[in-house]
C-alpha cells in the first residue's frame, strides 16, 4: 500500500481497521551474571579485597580479564593484590562536572597496586594537588557498607 493511500486513509479516520494494533511494554525477564572473572574481582571488593589474575606471561593484570591478552586462553588464575601503590600517570581535574565521581576537586590516576603489574584507573581525592605525583604512594579508601562495585573503593587517599 502506498504512503500517500495510508496518509489519506489516516487523516479520514480509515486507517484503524487497516493495521493491527497492541499494547506492550519491553522488558528483559532475565538477570544478567557477571561471569567468574568479573564477579571474582566484585565479590573481592565486597569484602574490601582486589583480585587481578596472571596472565600467560606472568603478569598479574588488575582488573582481571576473561582472555590472555597474549594468547587470548581464558584466564582463571587469580591473585588478591594490596590495596595501596604507586601512581604511574595522573591527571588533575579542578572543576569537576556532574557526571564525575567526586563533587570536589580530583585527579584521575592510573596506579599500579601492590602485587599487580598492570595500572588501573581510578582517583585520588586530596587537598594537597601539589603532592599528586608520578610514583607518590596511595591507599584504598573504601565505603562503610561495600555492595560488590568498584565504588566500593571511595576514592584513594596519598599515603604519608
Amino acid at each position: 500500500m502506498s504512503i500517500l493511500l495510508v496518509q489519506f486513509l489516516r487523516v479520514e479516520g480509515l486507517v484503524e481497521d487497516l493495521f493491527l494494533q497492541k499494547e506492550y511494554e519491553l522488558g528483559f525477564t532475565y538477570t544478567r551474571s557477571t561471569g567468574p572473572v568479573v564477579g571474582k574481582f566484585l565479590t573481592g571488593l565486597k569484602n574490601k579485597k582486589i583480585f587481578g589474575n596472571r596472565g600467560s606471561d606472568g603478569r598479574v593484570i588488575v582488573p582481571p580479564m576473561e582472555y590472555d591478552p597474549e594468547t587470548f586462553q581464558a584466564l582463571n588464575d587469580f591473585v588478591q593484590v594490596s590495596d595501596a601503590g604507586m601512581i604511574e600517570s595522573w591527571c588533575w581535574v579542578a572543576e569537576p562536572r556532574p557526571a564525575h565521581p567526586s563533587a570536589v576537586p580530583f585527579a584521575w590516576v592510573m596506579i599500579k597496586l601492590d602485587g599487580a603489574d598492570i595500572s588501573m584507573i581510578h582517583h585520588v581525592v586530596t587537598d594537597e594537588p601539589s603532592r599528586v605525583v608520578t610514583g607518590a604512594r596511595v591507599k584504598a579508601s573504601w565505603i562503610d557498607q561495600p555492595v560488590g562495585l568498584i565504588s566500593d573503593i571511595r576514592y584513594f587517599v596519598l599515603e604519608k
